[in-house]
């Protein structure tokens, strides 16, 4: 079992229009304080975000936020946080929120959001790192998606095993049951090093 004491959520800075949405992502900011798993996150107070972090604190648990500079803006920064860092740009942001977490869960967002969903899965891919990846499907959300990924494996380009790298479920505690029960692969074959 992996013990998740701390995960990083990537989601949306907008709100998006779906109420279903924003209920789930209040309810994970609770769930986290209810186990005392810290949430990192982008820093922001605004959007899907704004809502994991605030339903979280006014839980009673622990929040630390991660912002590049150039977005550490009075109306986007969330100030009431336990801890805020700093980073100089995008890439330092996405380096520091995987050094802090032992896990990651995507709620809805949009490009943002993919993004880095999708470098954080290419990084256990190589074998850069072999925590576990939640995919909350909310409401349908990452159907598409799903559907995506799926033709990407039949049509060659995506071996199943990676496929397997993402977790998904529509339920919280049913995607956070997978994640502390997920069994990390073997290192990839081009980075073990040969022994002489």
């Amino acid at each position: 079992m992996i013990n998740l004491t701390s995960v990083a959520v990537f989601c949306g800075s907008s709100e998006g229009n779906d109420t279903t949405i924003i209920s789930q992502a209040k309810a994970l900011g609770k769930k986290f304080a209810d186990e005392n798993i810290t949430l990192v996150y982008g820093a922001a107070k605004i959007g899907i975000m704004g809502k994991v972090a605030q339903s979280c604190l006014e839980n009673h648990g622990k929040v630390i936020g991660v912002i590049p500079e150039f977005l550490k803006k009075k109306e986007v920064v969330h100030l009431g946080l336990h801890k805020l860092i700093t980073t100089k740009n995008m890439h330092q942001r996405k380096l520091k929120m995987h050094e802090l977490s032992d896990g990651f869960i995507t709620l809805p967002g949009g490009f943002g959001t993919f993004e880095e969903l999708f470098e954080i899965i290419t990084w256990a891919q190589l074998g850069l790192h072999q925590k576990p990846i939640g995919l909350l499907n909310v409401n349908g959300f990452y159907n598409d998606l799903i559907k995506m990924l799926e033709t990407m494996a039949v049509k060659g380009f995506l071996k199943m095993e990676n496929l397997e790298l993402l977790i998904v479920d529509s339920q919280i505690d049913a995607l956070l049951d997978k994640m502390k029960s997920f069994k990390p692969q073997n290192t990839p074959k081009w980075l073990k090093v040969e022994r002489t």
